[in-house]
């Protein structure tokens, strides 16, 4: 099944197809900077569990997608 261009910008509506895939955070527990991957296919709105990679403890990694694909990326203690 083809789709018109229109509905390909319903489902990808994040500009020129730059997007981040990509951020820096800093560990709620340990205090690392540590960089972690984005997959912006997920959706503009996402959010899961992933573990820091320095000190193993479980964050929160919420991420908000941008008309424009950047990313606003916020990770939080799992157990606060």
């Amino acid at each position: 099944m083809m789709r018109d261009d229109d509905e390909l910008d319903e489902d990808f509506p994040l500009g020129d197809g730059t997007v981040d895939t990509a951020a820096t955070v800093q560990c709620p527990y340990c205090s690392e900077d540590v960089e972690i991957s984005l997959d912006p296919g997920g959706g503009a709105e996402q959010q899961y569990v992933e573990d820091c990679q320095v000190c193993c403890q479980p964050w929160r990694v919420q991420v908000a997608y941008q008309e424009d694909g950047h990313a606003d990326v916020t990770v939080t203690a799992l157990d606060a």
